[in-house]
């Protein structure tokens, strides 16, 4: 789009414009006194703006809807509010995620002059962003938007932050500006490079010879949609595959090659065995921390490796690996050609049966509810098209070990770039307005609900199709379960609870509670039929009835 006379257009309009060029919908955030302009703006309807209660929660929002929707998410807050932004932009940083952060603020003198809420805002976000803009007067926004897409979702993706000043927002235009949004660069991946054929090839290499080929995917084969080419490559070989936490969803968990969740969070001892016996370790899209490889020990450090990713920061890095650096899809389809010409394909014949273990932690009976057997119940009433969203705790990993992906693509999330409570409240109506026709699933332990509580009332107001579960056991039960794996005494893990079914109600939910697995089935039913609901689980602390968590799991997986 060329705009050449925008003389009676101020900033705040200007800013609209360009959101709206890239196919900008919705834009998460609240007001402030230097947003008032902007919002006078927002009134017109064209770009739909969701009030959220918290300007962290709206970063959430914009997390969630950016990885479902495969387009940058848009958060904007006030000034005073850029500081609650930074717990959700940093979660989005370390998960690679795509966000335009728009902050507004007081003139730049102001910051010199004790001017109220003023802050250096581009020493907060440079460390936790791809790039931190200040634009100084209004002729400089199209640029700074231009900039902003195109770093975030080039390459690895991430937040870029763009601060505007009041007074940038409420100038006018002098003369003529011309505009053109660079289209590609609205959407993600927005470019697909391709690996170093050569070495491709010598990756073609490794796996032909190998005897036991594991793949293991993480978040970025996701990102990349790779998902037809891991099912094929698998296929092909007959390659067994597990994903990490967060690359979940990569092949169908009803599949005959696939493992599950591989790793430290979610991860049984069956998954984790079977790619310890393996020769060689195909890793996509993995950033290879410490969660996802339980400290570097699945795999091991000493296994043979080939490690496909966008960023040349990850490949590598953990692991001395062959290092095919590039777009997953792309690289994976090259790789394909490659086996196909080669003459040489070995088809493995492996069988898996694990059925056999999860029908005996099922059948446990418990003081409380049995969260394997809720997960299971929840799996066989959940359309195929529901959105998953789990807090990190006993919700993220009975949901990654447990809850069978029905279909490859992007159906789970978890916050595990940082893995602060809170997140998956606020995270679903994200997944709301990203996918309005799917049903949403928070799940939350009672220690995440109180961080994000207020998100009730947006849900209601919205009517997102979203049906909370709160698994209640009193206390902070990872770090409880921490301090009783390390022999430390139990100390400031354990609160009180509220009714959380009457401040579900007190907000206009239906809210019902479960006390026992026979409740399970009828409860969950009458919640997924009058959403938005809440639903509260009374289960026991992850140090009594242990989860897959290496090493708590130890004693029974």
């Amino acid at each position: 789009m060329r705009v050449k006379s925008l003389i009676f257009m101020n900033g705040s309009k200007l800013l609209l414009t360009l959101l709206k060029d890239y196919d900008v919908k919705h834009i998460f955030g609240l007001p402030g006194e230097s947003s008032i302009s902007l919002y006078d703006q927002l009134k017109e309807g064209e770009v739909l703006h969701i009030i959220t209660r918290d300007e962290r929660n709206a970063v959430y929002m914009a997390d969630t809807y950016a990885k479902l929707t495969y387009k940058p998410g848009v958060v904007e807050g006030p000034s005073v509010g850029s500081i609650y932004m930074l717990p959700g932009v940093a979660e989005a940083y370390k998960s690679s995620t795509p966000l335009i952060v728009i902050t507004t603020d007081t003139p730049l003198y102001g910051e010199k002059e004790n001017y109220l809420t003023a802050l250096d805002q581009a020493s907060l976000f440079r460390p936790i962003t791809k790039e931190t803009i200040t634009v100084y007067n209004v002729e400089e926004l199209p640029h700074a938007i231009r900039r902003a897409f195109r770093l975030s979702t080039s390459g690895k993706p991430g937040p870029v932050h763009i601060r505007i000043p009041l007074d940038v927002l409420e100038d006018e235009l002098k003369g003529n500006v011309e505009l053109k949004a660079q289209k590609e660069f609205s959407k993600y991946p927005s470019q697909r490079p391709l690996a170093d054929r050569e070495m491709i090839r010598k990756a073609v290499d490794l796996i032909l010879k190998s005897e036991f080929p594991v793949i293991i995917c993480g978040q970025g084969a996701l990102y990349s949609m790779a998902w037809d080419e891991v099912t094929e490559l698998a296929e092909l070989l007959g390659i067994l595959v597990g994903t990490t936490i967060t690359g979940k969803g990569c092949i169908p968990e009803t599949h005959p090659l696939s493992i599950g969740v591989v790793g430290g969070r979610g991860g049984a001892n069956f998954s984790n065995s079977i790619v310890d016996k393996s020769d060689l370790v195909i890793l996509i899209g993995s950033n290879t921390d410490s969660a996802n490889t339980y400290n570097w020990t699945i795999p091991s450090r000493g296994k043979t490796v080939i490690h496909i990713d966008i960023s040349e920061t990850e490949t590598g890095n953990n692991y001395d690996s062959i290092n095919l650096i590039g777009d997953a899809k792309v690289t994976l389809r090259e790789l394909i050609k490659e086996i196909k010409g080669s003459g040489k394909i070995d088809k493995k014949n492996i069988i898996l049966d694990r059925s056999a273990l999860e029908d005996r932690l099922s059948k446990e009976r418990r003081e409380a509810v049995n969260p394997l057997r809720f997960i299971k119940e929840l799996w066989s009433l959940s359309p195929e098209e529901a959105v998953l969203i789990a807090d990190p705790g006993v919700s993220a990993i009975y949901t990654a070990a447990f809850y069978k992906a029905k279909k490859v693509g992007r159906y789970f999330i978890f916050n595990y770039g940082l893995g602060g409570l809170g997140y998956s409240i606020p995270a679903s109506v994200g997944a709301y307005f990203a996918r309005p026709n799917s049903l949403i699933f928070s799940l939350s332990g009672d220690g995440s609900f109180g961080f994000s509580a207020g998100e009730l009332e947006t849900i209601r107001r919205v009517n997102a199709n979203v049906v909370i579960i709160i698994f209640n056991n009193g206390s902070y039960g990872w770090i409880r379960a921490e301090m009783k794996a390390r022999g430390k005494d139990i100390v400031g893990t354990d609160f009180s609870s509220p009714d959380y079914v009457k401040i579900a109600e007190g907000y206009g939910l239906s809210a019902y509670g479960i006390t026992n697995d026979e409740e399970i089935s009828d409860t969950l039913k009458r919640a997924i039929k009058n959403t938005p609901s809440l639903v509260e689980v009374i289960v026991e602390p992850e140090d009594k009835f242990v989860p897959p968590v290496m090493p708590w799991s130890k004693r029974f997986l």
